[in-house]
């Protein structure tokens, strides 16, 4: 609520981690795979309290995807524009980002920052490069270079990966933030 998100946003913080409830005692505290489960009980929660369609799409979505979305800096670009496609980040963009946006709230309602002045979560930021790197491919140009018009999804997908690819990689820090790499 402090971050002033929308509802839909709000709906999918509530609800991102239910599946939690079935993990079985014996691992706990750890939760495996929960995030299928969570996307499912958001599903069913969202359905049965009659919630607004777009709060239970975020909420499923969210549930899905907040595990590997914390992850931005290991993932490979094609396990990123994977992700990016899954959630239709490009026809949506607006969506996946609001998805970001309960993702960094879920992050900082954890404790340990600032939180008056901790207002981002760096996994963040990579996605939105992402977002913005695969919404600047042209497909039509990529489709137009294509000899055999079957291979233009494949192009396409190809191309996406390339301009993910082409971000700058996080370069590990010290403790005083100078680049240890340098």
């Amino acid at each position: 609520a402090a971050m002033k998100l929308p509802l839909a946003a709000r709906w999918a913080c509530l609800l991102h981690d239910l599946g939690k409830a079935d993990t079985p005692a014996a691992i706990l505290p750890h939760h495996y795979g929960h995030e299928a489960k969570s996307a499912e009980r958001a599903r069913v929660v969202s359905e049965r309290l009659k919630a607004p369609t777009d709060c239970r799409d975020l909420a499923v979505m969210l549930a899905r995807e907040h595990g590997i979305l914390g992850q931005a800096d290991i993932l490979r670009p094609e396990t990123m524009v994977k992700v990016l496609e899954r959630c239709d980040a490009l026809r949506r963009p607006e969506r996946f980002l609001l998805m970001l946006e309960a993702a960094t709230a879920d992050h900082l309602g954890r404790g340990g920052q600032d939180r008056r002045t901790d207002r981002e979560w760096h996994p963040a930021l990579r996605w939105r490069a992402a977002v913005g790197a695969i919404r600047a491919v042209d497909a039509g140009a990529v489709a137009r270079a294509c000899s055999d018009k079957a291979q233009i999804p494949a192009a396409v997908h190809a191309a996406r990966i390339a301009a993910v690819r082409a971000l700058a990689r996080p370069r590990p820090a010290d403790g005083n933030g100078l680049d240890v790499n340098a």
